[in-house]
């Protein structure tokens, strides 16, 4: 989904893809925005793990590359 971008939002990388998300967000807001539980994904931003006990207070800023990856149960 493409969204025209405005002057409030940033442009980050999701998973190799350039994204426009709102400005202000944190982890916790990313994930949420993106419809993805915080306990179930692990998260890098700008080649470093970022621990799940900060992701509320980890800004996403202008230009960071992010790779959400998404833990899947099965047997």
């Amino acid at each position: 989904m493409t969204k025209t971008a405005s002057a409030a939002d940033i442009r980050v990388t999701v998973n190799g893809e350039a994204r426009h998300l709102p400005a202000g967000l944190t982890l916790t807001g990313l994930l949420t925005h993106l419809g993805l539980d915080p306990r179930k994904v692990a998260v890098e931003r700008n080649l470093e793990i970022a621990p799940r006990s900060g992701y509320g207070d980890i800004a996403i800023a202008d230009g960071d590359r992010l790779e959400i990856v998404q833990f899947v149960g099965g047997g």
